[in-house]
């Protein structure tokens, strides 16, 4: 089943971000396909503040990892793949126990592992529409 949010301005973030969570349930791996300034680490950082995370969000483009603690005291993991070039850049920094951890998992840019992605990664489309708005979409 297809699924779908629209998200109209910056001003409209929270409520999508609200939406968006109470959409995927349970799933904790997710990774937004979406090309340059689509809004991934915004949408983000959205999610972030649903979650009560004090921390500042950014884009780990550097770290390739951040890691937020959410209002429940559960980690979270925000993942940037935008600079790794081999699959074991990916591993070496322990890709599949941040996966295995059961924490929620946010990953830009998945295009570039995406041979490494476990088959249950939720994997969320970005798309910039021409009014500006932003359209996530999924299939359940």
């Amino acid at each position: 089943m297809k699924q779908e949010i629209t998200i109209k301005d910056t001003a409209d973030l929270d409520r999508a971000a609200k939406e968006f969570l109470s959409k995927i349930g349970d799933r904790t791996l997710v990774a937004f396909f979406a090309p340059m300034g689509a809004g991934k680490t915004t949408f983000t950082a959205a999610i972030c503040k649903a979650l009560g995370v004090k921390d500042s969000v950014c884009s780990p483009t550097f770290t390739i990892v951040n890691e937020y603690e959410r209002a429940d005291g559960e980690p979270m993991y925000h993942f940037d793949f935008y600079r790794i070039t081999k699959l074991s850049e990916a591993t070496e920094i322990g890709l599949y126990d941040y996966l295995d951890s059961g924490c929620l998992c946010i990953m830009e840019w998945p295009e570039n592992i995406v041979d490494l992605l476990p088959e249950d990664t939720l994997r969320v489309n970005i798309s910039v529409n021409p009014d500006l708005s932003r359209t996530l979409s999924w299939d359940e």
